[in-house]
């Protein structure tokens, strides 16, 4: 497994080895020791699928207190996996990254606690979506940041998002109260 640092000091990019031939393939897609030894330490409690079809943008979500993180793969489809630094004080305060995973490529992204995690799914296919949670979810401690918060400009590659309710009511970043959004350091 090729893990790879981000300009996001601490968000991870993964690529598992495939191992294929004309009956299918094999994918490890999870190893403690290698995460471990990359600098992930990381105790998983929850895991997750969800399904969304073309043209859906999902966040950019976060829960604090009983901050998340988030190991996140494709299953079938694609998505641009999107994680945003809302660390006041950080270095990388406000930025984002994002990364296009698919079933094909079998890419991962470790989003740890201390950023906003969101997807936008790509082309003409539904995705599935399958990721590993370090805290269980809980609806009192979850924020919603505007998925087109001007500020952070997050690029989703989706011409005409389809929203939920609670996406369409984020909050810009800059208007979140400090005690809603995680430390750093």
């Amino acid at each position: 497994m090729l893990i790879e640092e981000t300009s996001l000091p601490g968000v991870l990019h993964l690529t598992p080895r495939v191992f294929g031939d004309d009956r299918g393939y094999f994918v490890e897609t999870y190893s403690q020791s290698k995460l471990a030894a990359a600098g992930m330490d990381a105790t998983f409690v929850q895991d997750n699928e969800s399904s969304s079809q073309p043209g859906v943008v999902r966040g950019l979500h976060y829960q604090h207190p009983n901050d998340q993180g988030k190991l996140v793969r494709v299953i079938s489809g694609a998505i641009l996996d999107v994680a945003v630094d809302i660390r006041p004080g950080s270095p990388t305060f406000g930025q984002w990254l994002g990364y296009e995973l698919s079933g094909t490529n079998k890419q991962q992204l470790w989003v740890p606690p201390g950023f906003a995690h969101g997807f936008s799914v790509l082309g003409d296919e539904s995705a599935v979506i399958a990721y590993k949670c370090t805290a269980f979810y809980a609806p009192d401690c979850e924020h919603t940041i505007a998925w087109d918060d001007p500020q952070l400009g997050v690029d989703w590659r989706v011409k005409t998002p389809i929203l939920s309710d609670k996406d369409q009511s984020g909050i810009c970043l800059r208007d979140l109260p400090k005690s809603d959004l995680p430390a750093y350091g």
